[in-house]
């Protein structure tokens, strides 16, 4: 039986070249369409000095609250370790900085995790696996669905506190099966995806101060190639051992007053702090087409905050 002939079989070859040529505009229009599509976010979860959630954290931001507050003591002791003189031996050149309240808190079976491993996993693991579950939580995403899913994760962390508190304490009898893998950058992602289950990218991503922004950036870029359908992405930070922060004042890098004047005249140096913070992205179409609250849209031009949903 004869095929039927198309309509562009009784077009010319000039108007078939035009209709190829719309085609394939049509085509590449798409393509930079998905390259650039905006994209949602649809939950939030955060510890910060001051705040324990994302309801918490915008009043502080709404009163201009100021969590800065001297070392706490069962960080290092702040007296007998503190000096002016940022070229001190051994000292600290600030007594401040933000810190989270009772860091050591963690409930080890709610995420699979026996007491025993829980006492040598970096209390970066911790908390990112709280806040992240928080954060899925606040997106109202079913956990029952994530397992297998194309879910990304995209966790920046940079310091090693707890493993050098292990270090230092010079008891290799302390060093258990747990410890390596407690305490890698690699693992604190990979340990996300593991107990949701998800199959998406896992990264951890260490550029220092920006290695939450930059792992936002890279979770927009995966999501827009279609290596995964959603995405958490964020960071951890703690400030558990007193050597970083020597090191720092050594370098004249911590303000005294422990507070940061940034762009401004009187500029001398930055305060530590510590916390999470993880968002849950979608692709805006997808998270529209799911029926997701839409916090805020990110897009080449600007971020969009729909605060009413905060």
């Amino acid at each position: 039986m004869a095929e039927r002939p198309t309509v562009s079989d009784d077009l010319s070859p000039v108007k078939r070249a035009l209709l190829e040529q719309r085609r394939l505009k049509a085509k590449l229009e798409a393509v930079e369409r998905e390259r650039h599509e905006p994209i949602a976010i649809i939950g939030v979860g955060c510890r910060f000095p001051g705040a324990d959630g994302p309801d918490a954290f915008w009043r502080m931001l709404m009163d201009g609250v100021d969590a800065i507050r001297e070392v706490p003591a069962d960080r290092w002791d702040i007296d007998a370790l503190y000096d002016p003189n940022p070229d001190a031996p051994g000292r600290v050149a600030t007594r401040w900085g933000g810190f989270l309240d009772r860091v050591d808190l963690f409930d080890p079976r709610f995420f699979g995790i026996s007491p025993r491993e829980a006492e040598t996993m970096d209390p970066q693991q911790r908390l990112a696996l709280e806040v992240a579950w928080e954060a899925l939580e606040h997106a109202a995403q079913p956990f029952h669905k994530l397992a297998g899913s194309a879910t990304g994760v995209f966790l920046g962390l940079g310091t090693s506190d707890y493993l050098q508190l292990h270090t230092e304490l010079g008891d290799a009898d302390r060093i258990d099966a747990y410890l390596a893998t407690g305490n890698s950058h690699s693992v604190a992602a990979g340990r996300l995806s593991y107990v949701l289950g998800l199959h998406g990218p896992s990264l951890a991503i260490d550029t220092a101060c920006s290695s939450s922004l930059v792992a936002a950036h890279l979770a927009c870029q995966s999501l827009r190639a279609g290596d995964c359908r959603m995405a958490l992405a964020g960071g951890v930070n703690t400030i558990l051992w007193v050597d970083n922060t020597i090191s720092l004042s050594k370098a004249h890098m911590m303000a005294p007053d422990g507070r940061c004047k940034t762009f401004d005249a009187a500029a001398d140096g930055f305060v530590r702090a510590e916390g999470c913070g993880i968002v849950v992205l979608k692709r805006l179409s997808d998270a529209e087409a799911d029926g997701d609250r839409i916090l805020a849209v990110i897009d080449r031009k600007s971020t969009r905050l729909n605060s009413s949903h905060l």
